[in-house]
């Protein structure tokens, strides 16, 4: 006799009841949607952060694992493949808080919320000890980093917050809350800020360099240059050390600097709040939102009455800039400047693929990208630019609505748009997150993020 269950339907408990044909007895079965698991999908916070990166791979700077070689030493994969053409979210930054995070030439370090000694993370090209001393073993360091290692500083208490970092060529600069700036990697410039020693070896080396203070005053903010660091007091005074050659240290001279010393220019009455540089142009914003620049200018960059290619101390280009308004943010690149006004308009000067098209490549004034390139139509007519950033050879922007905009030169995929051919134009990179803001190199970009909610 067959074994067939019959069902009649359901009743107020959504119990389905059935009889076995057989025993003649009735059974209560669950209804089917009671059976089903609950899944429990966890909500973003408004302080979560999520890092993307991008560019250049075969460093170690993007901190992702890539296909090894072949046993006859050739690449088992084709070059495409060690570059990251398009945003990926960073596995590390999922497993720790980062709270800030700085490019370098080839390398990355980022800084996480902790009372731990471990405070700074890097990752990638470390010939100078500029993210640390690595080794498998006393004596044999590590020269490239393919994934973020902790980076030993000697803190004087583990209560100490990261605020800022800096990365240059091959130099580190760390800012903390209450024990002032410490400095990691090449010296050779005096870009770390201390004596010169001409017979340094730098490779595995364990030294790093403590500043307190500048004139008296708590550091508030750093930046570093290709191979010189800028520093901002509470007050708003500009400190710097490294190499001078063409200015870009702004005491007036073209010699190395090893000790930090005042900026000297017109900035000297001047309240700065931010300072930018690349490689070895520097422009400065004051808190009125006027701007200043001194370093190279072999592009007219840094605009003189006199033709100069070398500026060496701070000038105003309040001239130079009027009619644009009240500066918001600034950035300088190997060649190029860029800046955004309180109303989110874009201008950019200097050489090299300036986002106004193939045609034009240069520019001796501030020109205007053309907003709606950035977000901003009839449909759209709040969406303007906060934020902007430069590489070497490439620039980004930032909107208030979380969208991050890059063009120029895409070298190794730096502009994270799918591809590596160069944008002429600024075009919107697929990001899924909110962009807060994003860090620019020679060949690779990180983006700090924080999820939709």
């Amino acid at each position: 006799m067959r074994s067939v269950k019959s069902f009649f339907g359901l009743n107020r408990t959504n119990l389905i009841i059935c009889r076995n044909v057989t025993t003649k007895k009735k059974i209560t079965i669950p209804d089917e949607e009671e059976q089903l698991p609950i899944f429990q999908y966890p909500i973003s916070k408004s302080s979560d952060r999520r890092v993307y990166v991008w560019g250049m791979a075969e460093t170690g700077a993007l901190g992702i694992h890539m296909p090894g070689r072949g046993k006859r030493g050739r690449k088992s994969y084709r070059n495409d493949f060690s570059l990251v053409w398009y945003p990926m979210r960073s596995s590390f930054c999922e497993r720790f808080d980062v709270t800030q995070i700085a490019c370098g030439y080839g390398f990355t370090v980022a800084a996480v919320k902790t009372d731990e000694q471990h405070k700074l993370f890097g990752t990638g090209i470390n010939t100078d000890s500029q993210i640390g001393y690595h080794a498998p073993r006393m004596g044999h360091p590590l020269e490239l980093l393919l994934s973020p290692a902790p980076i030993y500083i000697p803190y004087k208490s583990l209560e100490s917050k990261i605020v800022d970092l800096a990365a240059g060529r091959a130099h580190t600069v760390i800012l903390t809350d209450n024990e002032g700036v410490y400095t990691l990697g090449n010296n050779a410039y005096g870009q770390c800020g201390r004596k010169i020693n001409p017979n340094e070896e730098y490779r595995g080396s364990m030294v790093s360099y403590n500043i307190q203070k500048l004139g008296q005053e708590k550091i508030v903010n750093v930046c570093c240059g290709q191979d010189h660091t800028l520093f901002i007091t509470e007050s708003g005074k500009v400190y710097s050390c490294g190499w001078g050659a063409d200015g870009q240290t702004g005491l007036g001279t073209y010699k190395n600097q090893a000790f930090p010393a005042p900026v000297k220019g017109d900035i000297t009455t001047e309240k700065i709040v931010k300072v930018a540089s690349t490689v070895d142009c520097v422009l400065a914003l004051n808190d009125r939102g006027e701007l200043f620049g001194w370093g190279n200018s072999e592009y007219g960059q840094v605009p003189m009455p006199s033709k100069s290619d070398q500026v060496n101390m701070s000038y105003a280009l309040v001239q130079f800039t009027k009619g644009i308004g009240k500066i918001v943010d600034i950035a300088a690149g190997g060649s190029f400047c860029l800046i955004v006004n309180e109303q989110g308009d874009v201008f950019v000067w200097g050489f090299g693929l300036l986002g106004l098209g193939p045609n034009v490549q240069q520019s001796a004034t501030p020109k205007q990208i053309p907003p709606a390139l950035f977000g901003r139509n009839e449909f759209n007519p709040q969406s303007v630019v906060e934020k902007v950033a430069c590489g070497i050879g490439h620039l980004a922007a930032v909107t208030n609505n979380g969208d991050l905009y890059t063009w120029g030169r895409n070298r190794h995929g730096c502009l994270g748009l799918g591809h590596t051919k160069d944008q002429h134009f600024p075009l919107k990179v697929s990001i899924g997150a909110h962009v807060m803001q994003v860090k620019c190199s020679v060949d690779h970009t990180v983006a700090m993020c924080k999820p939709f909610v």
